[in-house]
């Protein structure tokens, strides 16, 4: 079968396209941005890409198309699929009906740390022999792609809130019946699609009350929005993590790379990784928690994770070039900033810290997390913002209201002239967006020569 894809690039659209190939099938698809790292990854496994929407690309007709959550009506290859009732469906539900009918589907949702916390998932189940297929938003380093089939019952989704397509409004989570699901944390994001935290809670009640009740739900107990969630009804067993949970951890270095795991108050061994910040203490210990519920012992997991690698874009060093670190990360949410921030803080001590941050995401874009900026970035020593020519907001006035070193710049040459202006060997620098960013760590790193 021919099945083309509108919107390929995306972390979803692209890994759902990857097991669209391994399911045999020919497998074509477009963009209007087609670049690195899902396009090389597209372009590896044989799948032949297009840039921009012209209908063309539909000519001869696809058996289906699968549109992308990111297309609209008004896209040319849109109007053409309508005006030539041409097949289609969106992402979420054609991985419903033809990948993940019949497994057993482990889901990790929540704002923040899905991506990691489905690597680490996927990774523990592989490391305990049980080959799991996995779709992920990212690419785990454990694995070096985003999606697989994989030959067992076990299949571990980054479960997103984000809408299906323009034509089903539904979260993608709801397609994806899971029978363990991580609920990691919740806050107001999406500010494009959900009015509120309460439409987004109603989202989470509806793939809560998909799960059967021989399943499990696994949530932090320090999450009011979950708690919330969950008194809407909830007819299957939950098991709670963090402080007064089920599972809890004590730390053995305030960073978060050594810590012990305790369950029901018994001692379970100790994680010992590469990986900083309390967030992902927090996603380890929902990771054990999910893995146990499909047979993995505590001990087991805890030897998985600490052989974890993180995932591409997650605090990922990309150049060290005179003694200067240079990090991407794709922090777009200032609860996700301030703890990225904290966990290497806590890590480099004293060291000088720059980061630069291009507020991308439609949520940054509408301003609706402008009021919590300032207050995500007092571990820094000083922040550069990138002002887009599309910001609809004074980013200038958010940069004021921080309580370090703050400017504002519309070019990335002058972000790069900064920082030239102001590194020095041992300093380090964490760039944070969730896309491209112009290709700015590379040009810094050659820059910084």
């Amino acid at each position: 079968m021919h099945i083309h894809i509108l919107g390929i690039c995306g972390t979803f659209m692209g890994s759902m396209a990857v097991l669209a190939k391994e399911l045999g099938h020919r497998v074509t698809g477009s963009d209007a941005n087609v670049y690195p790292p899902m396009s090389t990854q597209l372009q590896a496994q044989g799948i032949e890409l297009t840039q921009g929407y012209d209908p063309a690309q539909l000519d001869p007709a696809p058996d289906l198309v699968v549109i992308g959550n990111a297309m609209s009506r008004g896209n040319p290859a849109v109007e053409y699929v309508l005006n030539k009732g041409l097949p289609y469906v969106s992402g979420p539900q054609w991985l419903a009906d033809h990948v993940l009918q019949g497994r057993w589907v482990l889901a990790v949702a929540g704002t923040h740390g899905k991506t990691t916390t489905s690597s680490m998932l996927a990774w523990v189940l592989e490391y305990a022999g049980m080959a799991p297929g996995f779709l992920i938003g990212g690419v785990p380093q454990n694995f070096s792609v985003s999606a697989r089939l994989g030959d067992t019952p076990f299949f571990v989704i980054e479960a997103d809130e984000y809408d299906s397509a323009f034509f089903d409004k539904r979260s993608k989570f709801v397609h994806y019946r899971p029978r363990t699901a991580i609920l990691n944390n919740l806050e107001f994001d999406h500010a494009d699609i959900f009015p509120d935290l309460p439409a987004i809670e109603r989202q989470f009640h509806h793939l809560v009350r998909t799960i059967p009740s021989e399943g499990l739900v696994i949530h932090p107990t320090t999450e009011p929005a979950l708690q919330r969630v969950i008194e809407m009804g909830c007819w299957t067993p939950v098991q709670t993590t963090g402080n007064g949970g089920q599972w809890q951890v004590k730390l053995l270095s305030e960073d978060g790379s050594r810590f012990e795991v305790m369950f029901e108050g018994v001692a379970q061994g100790v994680v010992e990784w590469d990986m900083t910040g309390q967030h992902n203490v927090a996603n380890a210990l929902a990771t054990l928690a999910a893995a146990r519920h499909v047979g993995v012992v505590p001990a087991m997991g805890i030897a998985a994770l600490s052989a974890f690698k993180s995932v591409k874009r997650r605090m990922e060093v990309v150049a060290q070039v005179n003694g200067i670190t240079i990090y991407d990360d794709f922090a777009h949410h200032p609860t996700a900033i301030a703890t990225t921030l904290d966990g290497l803080r806590k890590r480099i001590g004293d060291a000088p810290l720059i980061a630069i941050i291009e507020p991308r995401s439609n949520s940054m874009k509408l301003g609706a997390h402008r009021d919590g900026l300032p207050e995500s970035v007092v571990d820094a020593d000083q922040v550069i913002w990138y002002a887009p020519a599309n910001l609809g907001w004074d980013l200038a006035a958010t940069a004021a209201r921080c309580t370090v070193p703050s400017v504002v710049s519309d070019s990335l040459d002058g972000i790069i002239e900064r920082v030239k202006s102001q590194v020095q060997p041992g300093t380090h620098v964490v760039i944070m967006s969730n896309g491209g960013f112009g290709g700015l760590h590379g040009k810094l790193a050659e820059a910084l020569q």
